[in-house]
């Protein structure tokens, strides 16, 4: 993968734990970048996301803009297509 959304909500496990255990597998694949997508916007929530070894996080309800900027600051750029 090149990027993971993360829903910061999700059934067996939240968010911080599912991204300590990508960033605890071996290889490249643990480096992948990780970006928390939350309606709990709440503070600390950033510093504990940035503690799992998150990337960024973006804010629901989701605009466009935001999730284009966090894909463009997080993706290399070669994996960026543009619609130019």
């Amino acid at each position: 993968f090149d990027l993971v959304l993360m829903d910061h909500m999700m059934p067996v496990m939240d968010c911080v734990e599912a991204t300590r255990l990508i960033r605890e597998l071996p290889g490249p694949i643990a480096q992948v970048p990780i970006i928390a997508l939350t309606a709990n916007a709440l503070a600390g929530n950033d510093v504990r996301f940035k503690e799992a070894g998150m990337d960024g996080f973006v804010s629901k309800p989701i605009s466009m803009a935001e999730l284009t900027e966090a894909l463009y600051r997080h993706l290399p750029s070669e994996k960026i297509v543009s619609n130019d």
